[in-house]
């Protein structure tokens, strides 16, 4: 009667571990092809319904075709981006951008979007591409931030009024880093991480079970933020 028990318990020990196996391999998979889809289906409901019937290609397949919406948007913005290099494109742009700075609220939205995109995705910004640590919310308690840029405009002169080197930081919550907190810290006061921005994200969303791999600098102790800016 031992044996037996012991056996089944062998054997469910081994099924568990199974499926736990096959869950860490498919359950990735399967996230990933879900938001994959979602995005795909997501870009198709905003594009298709402005296409004409003709160059639709679902009037013609009796089974909506999956990405064809994503492929024009690509194709639409490379266009743009390609016409706006000529002068007529730029005309044509600028004349379409003072209506929307003459539209009240909308000016609003569409000039914060344009800055928020134009520091973030240009070849020559570093914004939000480091990711470093600030003693939040209390001393001896550490927190992930990003680190956005030094600070400008009225609250950078406010701080040189008090003899102040501050740095717009971004600190998001887990899981889900796309809410948070702008922080202004003193350059000093921020420890810098080598690893990315995209594992620094892994790490938030994990909750920081998915660390990444860490090789240390021989000889080298951690430097703050002054430090790398002075070398």
């Amino acid at each position: 009667m031992t044996d037996g028990s012991s056996k089944s318990g062998i054997i469910a020990a081994r099924l568990r571990n199974y499926f736990l196996t096959g869950l860490i391999i498919c359950a990735p998979v399967a996230i990933t092809v879900w938001l994959v889809r979602s995005f795909i289906e997501w870009a198709d409901s905003w594009v298709k319904p402005y296409l004409p019937s003709f160059y639709n290609p679902d009037t013609y397949s009796p089974v909506a075709i999956p990405g064809f919406g994503l492929l024009v948007a690509i194709v639409v913005i490379t266009l743009v981006g390609f016409l706006t290099a000529s002068i007529i494109g730029r005309s044509i742009i600028n004349f379409g951008e003072s209506l929307l700075n003459r539209t009240p609220l909308v000016r609003t939205i569409y000039k914060s979007l344009k800055q928020i995109f134009q520091t973030v995705l240009q070849d020559q910004s570093s914004s939000f591409k480091k990711a470093g640590l600030i003693e939040y919310p209390s001393p001896g308690l550490w927190s992930l931030v990003f680190i956005a840029t030094d600070a400008k405009g009225e609250i950078a002169a406010k701080f040189d009024e008090r003899g102040m080197d501050m740095v717009a930081v971004f600190l998001p919550p887990t899981p889900l880093p796309t809410a948070g907190f702008l922080l202004f810290v003193p350059r000093d006061k921020i420890v810098p991480l080598q690893m990315s921005a995209e594992d620094a994200a892994k790490l938030l969303i994990s909750g920081g079970l998915v660390t990444p791999d860490h090789k240390p600098i021989a000889n080298a102790p951690p430097r703050t933020i002054t430090q790398q800016k002075r070398a």
